[in-house]
């Protein structure tokens, strides 16, 4: 771990890190945002330890196009990691977090979009110099996400083990709150799985036992920044415009969740008794949270 940090912070976070570990969290989400934490104070040129209020209030400004909601869970990471540097002696802010009013809407792709976009994976093109598998990963994933509901961290944390394409599911290890659930996928998305699979095993990648089962180009962990960049692609060739409202790769977590709650209505099942199920299968704590995803989703994208 000691490589991940580089900053004026380098030791004090990993010593955090695995101290958060000792005690039973996964830890890898913050793990990640501390890792960005760290290459901004580098970029700030902080050489003095010690949480400032100037430095606390300019990771809080640092991307003014993220929802509330991440901007508090940033937040939140750093202030724990300010009341660690304080129980050690280094003193540092602690800024306080402004409720989230949860006002964000959510972009709703349609089924033609869904499609489209679909097609727009499959379309991509990258230069003869740049040698890449996201040709293979980005279709595969994109599916996947749509498919599943999975978060793009959870998808991108799977490893080949976690992947059963024989029994058709996935075991998330790397959630959001911390809790391993095992989830069935269609036969369809197992499909397409086996076939990146498939195509991605031919590659002469240097992949070591139980690695990641989406892979860049020389074996290790597709970037989410790579990935980010390669769906926007996929959208200007799926004819699909970008906005305010996005769509944001997230918005295939939420369009599955409105698709999924349509056709458990469309089939008649009861939405009450359906509604934990998907609760469940979302990785949610609490049936609030999945409900949110269905009362803010009226910014559906044109059929």
């Amino acid at each position: 771990m000691s490589n991940l940090f580089l900053g004026i912070y380098a030791s004090h976070l990993k010593d955090f890190i695995a101290s958060k570990r000792q005690l039973g969290f996964c830890y890898r989400t913050e793990e990640n945002t501390l890792k960005v934490f760290d290459r901004f104070t580098i970029q700030r040129g902080e050489t003095v330890p010690g949480i400032t209020k100037q430095l606390s209030d300019a990771w809080y400004d640092l991307n003014p196009n993220i929802s509330q909601g991440f901007r508090n869970q940033r937040c939140l990471t750093l202030n724990q990691f300010a009341s660690y540097l304080c129980d050690i002696g280094i003193r540092s802010y602690i800024r306080s977090i402004p409720r989230c009013a949860h006002s964000f809407t959510p972009y709703i792709f349609s089924r033609s979009q869904i499609t489209s976009l679909f097609e727009g994976c499959d379309a991509l093109v990258v230069g003869k110099k740049n040698a890449s598998t996201i040709l293979m990963v980005l279709p595969c994933l994109i599916r996947l996400l749509y498919g599943t509901g999975l978060r793009i961290g959870e998808a991108l944390a799977l490893k080949d083990s976690d992947v059963n394409l024989d029994d058709n599911y996935l075991i998330v290890r790397d959630s959001k709150n911390g809790k391993q659930r095992m989830i069935p996928i269609s036969i369809s998305v197992a499909a397409v799985c086996r076939q990146y699979r498939e195509y991605r095993d031919r590659m002469p990648l240097g992949r070591v036992k139980d690695d990641n089962f989406f892979v860049s180009v020389c074996g290790k962990n597709c970037k989410r920044d790579s990935i980010h960049k390669w769906f926007s692609k996929a959208l200007t060739i799926a004819g699909i415009r970008r906005s305010e409202n996005g769509p944001r790769l997230h918005d295939l977590r939420h369009t599955f969740s409105v698709h999924s709650l349509a056709m458990m209505a469309e089939s008649g099942s009861d939405l009450y008794c359906s509604l934990p199920v998907l609760s469940g299968y979302l990785g949610h704590e609490c049936l609030q949270s999945t409900n949110h995803y269905g009362v803010n989703c009226n910014c559906w994208g044109e059929s």
